[in-house]
């Protein structure tokens, strides 16, 4: 007798909690299979942290396989689910498409940047939910205050150096906190010619900071803020953005380069696909975390509408602290039900308070209701943070220690663009790949190549070259940079990876068919890069533009069937015994809705013939001229 499957889907609060305390509770009577687009669970409250320097990127991230005994990973996002069939399809990072079977599902699928209908906000803003986005607002802070303190111009230097965060909970406070002291910090030592100071805005619609917590620790958070030098306004939002500034609704304009849009999240779409009841988003749940009617189907985290038992009619808010208690209780109601644990349990919480870290000592906390602040609260945050962690303890203290003793380096690495991290992506923990559509992009009007979304543009700074990139016409200047011509190394390349500009890479001209750069055209095929390993993407039916989908079945069945199947991207069905065979289909129904609201993007001109295919490991570098006699700089 074969032993029951139970597929996971995500893996953060929610989905690696259930993972981790169902590989205990199972010890090898069921199989555990996890999806989720990377292999590490990511600590969000510590992510401002990576944003202003003080914490390496790895040191917030967990790996699943190296923390969770007996779980089988799956990289891969769920783009479908058939539930009569009881299977999830999936997309590889890849491109590839594959299908897990399961007799018992848990969707912890987390929640992705929720939008307004703000004009300019698509374009010009980014989120805070994913490493990507806070490494390019890293590289991005340190590049305007290295530009702005080369600047002659006052006006040129006030506007790169003010930042604008709008959303003054847990996550937009802590971003303004830790940047004020992080671009103070590069000024000290590198004072700018017109002495000026940065300046970080915090808006909300709110009538006070940190609206959640005690009305005293709210105070005690704003206190802190302005006398860091940040701008509070309550009260007050953004009325529209644009290419080099903000409109506010109090009638005022900021000119600014910089807009980060911590205004909150919303659940992720895929459980909107299902037809199945929902609440503002969210999949409504029993207390027991099952889904009524449906009693081989779990969800938890942030995708759930879980019943508050502590508050009749009410539902547990979207907090880190509800999802990471709803994964524990899940996974025991899971093996119930299974019959290979004990008896199920409704989910019932006592709220155990909660911190705040504003940088340096400062901290608002409320252990156990008690409210505290100043170097007091800041040991009891960083001592929480360090107990909820599943791993990484020791790296993140000793990185701790370290900017204690150590000053920061303000280094931009360029690592990622930012065209890479849009605001309205469904997976803002994967930074999009060039060359190929996003299929995550989660928006209306304001989806990336859809209706109304300004591609990046050739004077972003950071951002891919317009020429590089599919999709529509991109507009001359974005709000973190100047126009194309006016940046120092002059135009950029068409074909170099990221966009940098031609004149100022060594080797002079970009090379068009360089390997790791966009594909140049007329080649058989669209090969594209992988944003992790640097390989080439497999083609598959996922990166060519498709139909709108009716509610309840597979972006699949929605495909005409005369389009042509490539080999190389075919898809992969999984057997019961979890090997995969060829030729696998999926079990037909009315098609789910995809991810994206928006049309997809064209995917680009075709490369020569006579380029080689990316390879792994290849990095971009510099490049040989071809097309006339060296100069000084090839190599």
């Amino acid at each position: 007798m074969s032993r029951p499957r139970i597929v996971i889907v995500g893996a953060g609060f929610a989905g690696y909690r259930t993972a981790r305390t169902l590989s205990r509770l199972t010890r090898h009577q069921a199989d555990i299979v996890l999806l989720n687009p990377t292999d590490y669970f990511l600590y969000l409250p510590l992510l401002p942290q990576v944003a202003a320097g003080i914490l390496e990127p790895r040191r917030v991230s967990v790996s699943l396989s190296g923390t969770l005994p007996r779980v089988r990973l799956v990289l891969g996002e769920a783009d479908g689910i058939d539930l009569d069939g009881r299977t999830v399809h999936y997309t590889d990072p890849e491109g590839g498409e594959g299908t897990l079977r399961y007799d018992r599902l848990v969707l912890a699928a987390g929640s992705v940047n929720k939008l307004l209908p703000i004009p300019g906000v698509a374009e010009h803003a980014h989120g805070f939910r994913g490493l990507p986005e806070a490494l390019y607002l890293r590289d991005h802070v340190t590049r305007q205050v290295e530009l702005a303190a080369a600047a002659d111009d006052r006006a040129e230097c006030a506007a790169r150096c003010t930042f604008v965060v709008v959303g003054a909970g847990y996550t937009g406070t802590e971003v303004a906190a830790h940047g004020q002291m992080y671009t103070d910090a590069q000024v000290r030592r590198h004072p700018m010619r017109t002495g000026m100071r940065p300046r970080w805005m915090l808006l909300d619609v709110a009538e006070r900071v940190l609206p959640e917590m005690d009305e005293r620790l709210s105070r005690t958070a704003e206190r802190v803020l302005r006398q860091r030098g940040v701008d509070v306004r309550m009260g007050t939002s953004v009325k529209e953005a644009t290419h080099d500034g903000v409109l506010l609704t109090d009638g005022t304009t900021v000119d600014t380069r910089t807009l980060v849009w911590c205004v909150g999240v919303r659940p992720d779409p895929l459980v909107e696909s299902l037809g199945l009841p929902m609440e503002r988003g969210r999949l409504l749940v029993d207390p027991h975390l099952q889904v009524p009617g449906r009693p081989e189907l779990f969800a938890c985290g942030d995708v759930a509408a879980v019943p508050d038992l502590t508050k009749p009619g009410q539902y547990t808010p979207m907090t880190a602290q509800h999802a990471w208690r709803h994964g524990k209780v899940c996974a025991e109601n899971v093996a119930a039900s299974l019959g290979i644990g004990g008896q199920r349990r409704a989910y019932r919480h006592r709220d155990m308070g909660f911190v705040v870290d504003l940088g340096g000592a400062k901290a608002a906390a409320n252990p156990l209701g008690v409210p505290m602040s100043g170097p007091a609260a800041g040991a009891v945050t960083r001592g929480y943070h360090l107990a909820a962690m599943p791993g990484n303890r020791v790296r993140v203290a000793a990185d701790w220690l370290l900017d204690a003793v150590l000053p920061r380096q303000a280094v931009q690495l360029g690592l990622v663009r930012s065209w890479s991290v849009p605001l309205e992506s469904a997976s803002p923990e994967v930074a999009r790949v060039p060359g190929r559509p996003d299929a995550g992009s989660a928006g209306s009007a304001g989806s990336a190549g859809g209706p109304g979304r300004t591609e990046p543009a050739e004077g972003r700074q950071g951002g891919e070259p317009a020429k590089a990139r599919p999709g529509e016409e991109p507009a001359k200047s974005q709000p973190d940079g100047e126009s194309a011509k006016s940046q120092p190394g002059g135009e950029p390349a068409k074909g170099q990876p990221g966009g940098e500009p031609a004149k100022s890479r060594p080797g002079g001209e970009p090379a068009k068919a360089q390997p790791g750069g966009e594909p140049a055209r007329k080649h058989p095929g669209r090969p594209g890069a992988d944003g992790a390993s640097g390989e080439r993407h497999r083609t598959s039916e996922s990166a060519r533009p498709r139909p709108a989908h009716a509610p309840g079945t597979s972006r699949k069945a929605a495909e005409p069937s005369t389009a042509p199947k490539p080999s190389t991207g075919a898809r992969r069905s999984e057997a019961p015994g979890g090997t995969r065979s060829s030729g696998g289909t999926r079990s037909s129904g009315a098609p789910a809705p995809t991810r994206s609201a928006g049309p997809p993007t064209d995917p680009g001109p075709e490369p020569p013939p006579n380029q080689p295919p990316p390879g792994p490991d290849i990095a971009p570098g510099p490049v040989k001229r071809t097309d006339g006699p060296a100069v000084e700089g090839d190599s």
